[in-house]
C-alpha cells in the first residue's frame, strides 16, 4: 500500500462537475494506491500512521487537531516507468481487490475518530487542493 500525503488548507474532488468530497480548513489529502499483497491489516496500520503523523503546523497531528482527511484512490501510484514511455500498471491491484482495501483504509480512519471525505472509486476525478507548506510525504506500508 502506498500513500501520498499532502498537508492542505483545502481540497476537493469533483466527478462530472459535482463535488463528491471536500475539506475546508487545515487537514490532509491522501492519495492511496493498493498493490496485490495488501491486506485490511496493512490498511489499518497505514491509517493509524497517517492519523497520528505530526505534520500539521506546530508539529501537531490530525488526531491532535481533529483535522479532516480527503482520501482518494489512486492506482497510478504503482506505475512502473522503468522501460519505454508507456507506464505499466501490473503492480496495481485490480478494482475488485483494491476497492475493498480503500474502503477499509477509510473506515479505519473513521474508527480512529477522523472526519473522512472520499473521492469516487474508479471515476475520472478532478482534484483541487491548496498544499500548505508545501508538505508532501510518500508512505509505503
Amino acid at each position: 500500500m502506498r500513500a501520498v500525503v499532502q498537508r492542505v488548507t483545502e481540497a476537493s474532488v469533483l466527478v462530472e462537475g459535482e463535488v463528491v468530497g471536500a475539506i475546508d480548513g487545515p487537514g490532509l489529502m491522501v492519495l492511496l494506491g493498493v498493490t496485490h499483497d495488501d491486506t485490511a491489516e496493512k490498511a489499518a496500520a497505514l491509517a493509524a500512521k497517517i492519523w497520528t503523523l505530526r505534520i500539521l503546523r506546530d508539529e501537531r497531528s490530525c488526531s491532535d487537531e481533529n483535522a479532516p482527511i480527503l482520501a482518494i484512490s489512486q492506482f497510478t501510484l504503482y506505475a512502473d516507468t522503468r522501460k519505454g514511455r508507456r507506464p505499466s500498471w501490473s503492480a496495481a491491484a485490480p478494482g475488485p481487490v483494491s476497492e475493498p482495501l480503500y474502503d477499509a483504509f477509510c473506515a479505519a480512519l473513521e474508527n480512529l475518530g477522523a472526519k473522512v471525505e472520499r473521492g469516487r472509486f474508479g471515476a475520472q476525478m478532478d482534484v483541487s487542493l491548496i498544499n500548505d507548506g508545501p508538505v508532501t510525504l510518500i508512505l509505503d506500508a
